[in-house]
């Protein structure tokens, strides 16, 4: 507990105030017209995968010695309930013809059906005659936006020639609806979702954020500060991170810049907060508003700064992840977090500086004596809110959790170890497209192709062998005897290579699903197999699977390793600052433990809540890690805020006392602060990508428990029970013997 009353007179005095406030106008605005913002740095097409992994390696192979196949496919789903026409199909061979002659941009081939009869184009068609699928294939390095061009140009040329637009035809209507699904549909459609939650999620997350410090402070002033000061830090974080971006040095995606935006006001509002309460307390007891000012950011700031860094040091520790989006969400996470925490401890107290006690106006904080001199100036009975004399607040947990400090603790660790243990019946995808929305046009395009087809269409995997000049014709027979396999192409020979052997397998199952992932090994255990049989050395290393599954297994793979790694960092990491801070191991460790333990159990309630309320099937894979390092670093914050009024008050009060008042003293700023954070990541709930809701659903049930389980009940019952004990190898100074006498 460091003094820093340096602070406040660098930041709230009577001049430095208006520098503070100017200082920040400057760099806001110098930055953004220097720098790019970082929402024209997206890169939504970065690979999540290093150059190591298998299906990355299969996919390099496949470039160099197939590359047609090397193409991403869009595939169109034409359909029509009663019977795809004639001059359907002539319509469809026609935009063939077309984009051979002249392709749209990125376009690299289009199956030439204008060259086929049509009788034998009616062979393609599904057993119903309804559906036809045809691909049409784009380059590998371009990016959704790209993509997004070239189909564009495809759906213009495809309304002309049909005199209508199918892509706006109910698919049970009656008449011809076409939908773009397959890799580049996804994509397309991945990323079309976050450009169209960008605004909603910002200005969602702005209302709710004022509305609830309305209705908690009732002060449309004080409603604002925290806006204007995650307002700068935006304004600032943007332009530092694009510019980064430009350099090269990291790279941003829609998704990381979503979550981001939600995180600033989330944790930015929680960071002021926490100075706020502290002013608003100060202001009733003492009559000069910049003493005041300077006493709240001593007693705040190194709070604040803890609880800050510990969050961007659990975020920086994503930089240790092998999956690449995990990775991409470090630094510019981080260093929002690290911008909004100077923004807390310097703009902020200089706008209070400026705006006084008047920050609370209507409902201003005085002194007793300040509160009697305006009744006596306004008249008796004119105003019944300037008397400042408040009824002293009750305490009613603070007084249960030091009376009964066994109860609460065996009443909260069984209701979150019962939580908790439902974590263990959670089922996890990695499917993408079961996170779109169920009218998604690469979703519907896909469900008429598992419907019509066999769903391993959307997306084969590619077997590769280097066959070392042996006779691998069997191969494709020990293909086809999987069970797990619908169909099996014809080989193909290597362009460069003529020992390379690639043959294409169709799942029997969504290739995006867990169980065609999970058949990966097998895939590769059976072309292994096949090529030792043949003779060929060191058959291990001489296969390559290739496509989405492969590259979708290498991801739960990469995702899974990361959990591993980083969970223990990021524990050690937070442990390592509490220890610093409270030089107490005691404490250190219930602390974290108390976290983690809410963790687990946010997980299990948001299974229970996302399964048996909202419908959900499994959750992402991606969702446990992600509410690991928002919950353990955000949870932190809101014990280390508790546990430093605790530890400051038992200076001067007996313990039991000094936990009573600290329960007392962070309750309203917690309990407000938790609602905020809890409510902007309940705004990625409003979002059609059930990522982000899945992610906010968890993440705001772990801060809900947080701040209504974990800090008023779980922490201080734990520190009544250790007593002086908790401060140990510290050592714990009692207060006068005359002081001691505790009911």
């Amino acid at each position: 507990m460091h003094n820093s009353s340096w602070l406040g007179k660098w930041v709230a005095g009577k001049r430095s105030r208006w520098v503070t406030l100017l200082v920040w106008i400057a760099l806001a605005a110098l930055l953004n017209v220097l720098l790019p913002a970082v929402g024209d740095q997206e890169d939504n097409g970065a690979a999540n995968l290093s150059a190591s992994k298998p299906s990355v390696q299969a996919e390099a192979v496949s470039e160099r010695e197939f590359p047609s196949g090397a193409d991403i496919p869009a595939l169109f789903v034409w359909h029509r309930e009663s019977g795809l026409t004639d001059e359907d199909l002539q319509a469809i061979r026609k935009l063939t013809e077309e984009l051979s002659a002249e392709p749209a941009p990125y376009q690299t081939t289009v199956v030439p059906l204008y060259q086929m009869p049509l009788q034998a184009l009616k062979a393609q068609l599904s057993e119903d005659g309804s559906t036809l699928v045809s691909p049409i294939l784009f380059e590998k390095s371009a990016d959704s936006d790209r993509l997004g061009e070239g189909i564009d140009r495809i759906k213009d040329e495809i309304k002309a020639l049909v005199g209508a637009d199918p892509f706006e035809a109910a698919v049970d209507s009656g008449e011809l609806s076409a939908r773009v699904s397959g890799p580049v549909g996804i994509s397309i459609d991945a990323t079309g979702l976050f450009h169209n939650a960008d605004f909603a999620l910002m200005a969602a997350t702005v209302l709710l954020v004022l509305v609830l410090l309305l209705l908690i402070y009732r002060s449309p002033i004080l409603a604002f500060i925290p806006l204007i000061a995650v307002g700068f830090a935006y304004l600032t974080v943007s332009p530092l991170l694009g510019w980064m971006a430009s350099e090269g040095w990291i790279t941003v995606d829609s998704q990381a810049i979503s979550i981001m935006t939600v995180l600033l006001f989330g944790a930015g509002t929680d960071y002021c907060l926490f100075l706020i309460a502290r002013f608003r307390q100060l202001l009733k007891t003492e009559p000069d508003k910049r003493a005041a000012l300077k006493a709240s950011i001593s007693d705040a700031s190194g709070a604040i700064a803890m609880s800050g860094m510990t969050v961007v040091l659990a975020l920086f520790a994503l930089l240790l992840a092998e999956y690449g989006a995990y990775q991409r969400f470090a630094v510019p996470f981080g260093i929002a977090i690290l911008i909004m925490g100077i923004a807390s401890l310097t703009l902020v107290p200089a706008l209070l500086a400026i705006i006084g006690r008047a920050s609370f106006w209507p409902f201003v904080p005085r002194t007793r004596e300040q509160a009697a001199e305006r009744v006596a100036r306004l008249g008796k009975g004119k105003s019944k809110s300037a008397v400042a004399a408040e009824k002293p607040a009750r305490n009613r947990v603070g007084s249960l959790v030091v009376r009964r400090p066994w109860t609460i603790v065996l009443v909260c660790l069984i209701g979150l170890g019962l939580l908790a243990g439902a974590a263990t019946q959670i089922k996890f995808t990695y499917d993408l497209l079961s996170s779109f929305p169920e009218d998604m046009e690469s979703r519907e395009g896909f469900a008429l192709i598992g419907e019509k087809f066999t769903p391993g269409e959307l997306a084969p995997a590619q077997v590769i062998v280097d066959s070392q000049g042996k006779d691998v014709s069997g191969l494709a027979d020990a293909l086809k005897s999987l069970d797990f396999v619908s169909a099996v192409g014809e080989p193909q020979i290597g362009r460069e290579n003529g020992n390379i052997v690639m043959i294409e397998v169709q799942f029997a199952m969504n290739p995006y699903s867990l169980e065609a992932m999970g058949h990966i090994p097998e895939l590769r255990e059976a072309a292994e197999a096949a090529l030792a049989s043949a003779g060929a050395a060191s058959a291990a290393d001489s296969v390559w699977i290739g496509g989405q599954t492969a590259e979708q297994y290498d991801n739960k793979a990469a995702g899974e390793r990361d959990m591993r790694v980083i969970i223990p960092v990021v524990i050690g990491l937070i442990t390592l600052l509490l220890l610093l801070y409270l030089r107490s191991i005691v404490a250190t460790v219930y602390l974290v433990l108390t976290v983690i333990l809410s963790y687990f159990s946010a997980l299990g309630l948001g299974w229970l809540v996302l399964h048996h309320l909202m419908g959900a099937e499994a959750i992402q894979g991606a969702i446990p890690l992600y509410a690991f390092v928002f919950l353990v670093a955000l949870g932190e914050d809101y014990n280390i805020f508790m546990i430093s009024s605790i530890w400051q008050k038992r200076k001067t009060m007996p313990l039991k006392q000094a936990i009573k008042e600290g329960v007392l003293e962070t309750s309203s700023v917690i309990t407000s602060a938790g609602l905020i954070l809890a409510g902007t990541f309940a705004v990625l709930g409003t979002l059609p990508i059930q990522v982000l809701v899945q992610f906010g659903t968890v993440t705001a049930i772990g801060v809900l428990l947080d701040t209504f389980v974990v800090r008023p009940f779980l922490v201080p019952a734990i520190t009544t029970l250790l007593g002086r004990r908790a401060f140990w190898p510290g050592r714990y100074e009692p207060v006068a013997e005359s002081m001691r006498a505790e009911r």
